[in-house]
């Protein structure tokens, strides 16, 4: 599919990240009014409340987009969303007759502050990247033991804290915990050490659900695609996960792109996951391409200073979908609703250059990085700012998330000091 082009000249751009072809969903507000969804084309964003209430977009007898949050719209169901994606194309394109009635609702982005983009219901983390999963379990027990039992029959997760997810741009505290060390005879209490990202892609469900469904079912209820950054307290967690698994490690915060690219921009860009080792059961069983061809990188600059690529890899490189996941998640009966978010688990490649963590980019911290600066780096300084980047390539055109970005602060005093 080539680029669809569009009357907003800034969108025809075959680098800019919001051709007519992507058309995300966001929320932003303009000097300090109440937020509003709102659609990203080129350099400008499409104000939807505006535009429903002029009448040039009228999906439903009650308003959708009064709401500073895309989860009424989801709700609706994929007849309507298809319904809005065919509308704002027809507004937007080339040649459209109705572009004097929109140009008055268009924001000019640099003038926009963005927000959460959706108001995320509950959220679900997945460790379903095998490089990551290999080089965790390597660096802890050993190539031959690397993988747990189940991993390469089912797509392992654990349900984190909505509360904990935040939009781009918002600033993460170093996490103070509980830490012990293989030669301390008792745990301590201090600020995490070993801070870090994890470079992952989340699924938006649209769809609710109230019992099992099925792979194609579960793609069919997922909304769209943002970037996520699952930040992770390494030494927090090598205390508490065992036996059942991430929980203060986790829950400092999840950052996510502010836009939504829904599910049919991605379209183009399906791609088969990777063959199977061993045969999955019937209800995860592969029906089609279910993966997507998304490059991504990793950013890291230390405060006040330039950034330097730290890691590039692809979303193709998952072994378990983001609908396969959504599948297992309902096997149990578990209700899935509108605004629930599925974190994919770290993006690894095969190469040092690829892993899309720290823990491995380091080795454990035993082979620091060198930035472009000169520092060297084994997890996350207090000023670095993280930056998650994706895009998917077309014909003369690319679909982007916008930017991920969190800057780390230093730790709070000791909170039980006395």
């Amino acid at each position: 599919m080539p680029l669809t082009k569009s009357w907003v000249t800034s969108a025809n751009s075959a680098t800019h990240p919001f051709p007519l072809n992507n058309l995300p969903y966001g929320v932003f507000s303009v000097d300090g009014d109440d937020p509003r969804c709102g659609v990203a084309i080129g350099d400008m964003i499409l104000d939807m409340q505006a535009a429903e209430e002029t009448g040039l977009i009228q999906l439903s007898d009650a308003p959708l987009f009064d709401v500073p949050y895309w989860n009424d719209l989801m709700e609706e169901g994929p007849a309507v969303w298809t319904a809005l994606r065919n509308r704002l194309t027809a507004l937007l394109s080339e040649g459209s007759a109705e572009q004097g009635k929109v140009e008055p609702l268009l924001v000019p982005a640099t003038d926009a502050e963005l927000h959460m983009p959706f108001a995320v219901s509950e959220y679900t983390d997945f460790y379903a990247g095998k490089n990551h999963a290999f080089n965790v379990g390597t660096m802890f027990r050993g190539p031959e033991n690397a993988l747990p039992p189940n991993w390469l029959h089912i797509p392992i997760g654990y349900n984190g804290r909505a509360s904990s997810v935040v939009v781009s741009g918002t600033d993460v505290r170093r996490p103070w915990g509980q830490l012990k060390g293989p030669n301390d005879e008792t745990p301590r209490w201090a600020p995490c050490a070993r801070f870090d990202i994890e470079l992952e892609m989340g699924a938006i469900v649209g769809t609710p659900s109230d019992g099992p469904i099925t792979v194609q079912e579960a793609d069919d209820h997922i909304f769209g695609y943002v970037l996520l950054n699952d930040w992770s307290a390494r030494d927090i967690q090598a205390w508490e996960y065992q036996p059942l698994g991430p929980f203060q490690a986790k829950a400092t915060a999840n950052t996510i792109s502010p836009w939504i690219v829904t599910k049919t921009a991605l379209e183009p860009f399906r791609c088969d996951t990777p063959g199977r080792e061993v045969e999955l059961l019937d209800h995860l069983k592969d029906c089609g391409p279910m993966l997507y061809d998304i490059d991504l990188e990793v950013t890291m600059a230390p405060e006040g200073k330039e950034a330097t690529t730290i890691a590039r890899t692809n979303y193709k490189e998952m072994y378990y979908s983001a609908a396969q996941q959504l599948a297992h998640h309902t096997t149990s009966g578990c209700p899935m609703n509108a605004g629930d978010l599925l974190g994919s688990g770290t993006i690894s490649g095969p190469t040092k250059e690829s892993r899309g963590s720290l823990l491995e980019l380091s080795w454990g911290g035993k082979e620091p990085l060198t930035l472009d600066t000169g520092e060297e780096r084994s997890f996350i300084a207090d000023g670095d700012t993280l930056t998650l980047k994706g895009a998917a390539k077309g014909d003369g055109y690319t679909i982007g998330f916008g930017d991920c970005t969190g800057t780390v602060l230093p730790a709070l005093e000791n909170p039980y000091a006395r």
